[in-house]
């Protein structure tokens, strides 16, 4: 048997973070080979937030060319220092979808949580997490800076960094992280859930934490 992938480090985590950082700060450039770079290392991930909201797949799709149309746009506007690469984007993604729904009258989704994705895989991570665990979105809008979310990340098991590294960064869903990593759909549903409800617990001391000592 195949051995097991191994885990994505933590590093790797605030290393993606300052790619996606530099590409922006290329794109607002005009380096077009960046902005094809950055929509492949972000593309699923927002169209998972824009399907929570909008939930039809080609309307969908149709929202995440929009979201790249105001990001090769205003990508000079990023702010590195005052907000993380993918909550600014994931910010984009939201408002271009809630105005998609407004534009066919109709109510916009709750965002916040996500009802379980079925045992054959279906639906993305990002809309399939169990419903009492916050969405990688939310942890990122959480950090309060990108040292604070590598520790948070430090503190979590190998298989809980591994298996919400590949929902998060790689887009995929419960099924095919499962599948990825060779192990049962509910063990993995599990290490997410878990590693998500961990992050979130830690980013909140963190930043109770931080305002004790400003």
């Amino acid at each position: 048997m195949p051995a097991s992938p191994s885990p994505q480090p933590a590093t790797d985590w605030t290393q993606k973070s300052h790619e996606l950082a530099d590409l922006l700060a290329r794109t607002a450039l005009s380096d077009r080979k960046a902005f094809a770079r950055l929509y492949e290392l972000t593309s699923s991930p927002l169209l998972g937030v824009i399907l929570r909201i909008v939930r039809e797949r080609d309307a969908a799709e149709d929202v995440l060319q929009e979201v790249y149309v105001n990001v090769w746009r205003a990508a000079q506007s990023f702010n590195a220092s005052l907000a993380q690469p993918m909550t600014w984007l994931a910010s984009i993604a939201r408002n271009r979808a809630i105005d998609s729904l407004r534009r066919r009258d109709a109510e916009p989704q709750t965002v916040s949580r996500y009802a379980d994705d079925d045992d054959e895989g279906g639906g993305d991570m990002l809309a399939g997490l169990a419903s009492d665990a916050p969405g990688p979105m939310e942890l990122f809008e959480q950090a309060a800076n990108a040292r604070a979310l590598k520790r948070c990340v430090t503190g979590l098991t190998r298989e809980q960094q591994q298996s919400v590294a590949l929902a998060f960064y790689e887009g995929l869903s419960h099924a095919e992280v499962a599948e990825q990593l060779r192990q049962p759909l509910g063990t993995v549903k599990s290490w997410v859930r878990r590693g998500l409800l961990a992050l979130k617990a830690c980013l909140e001391r963190a930043a109770q934490t931080e305002k004790a000592v400003s």
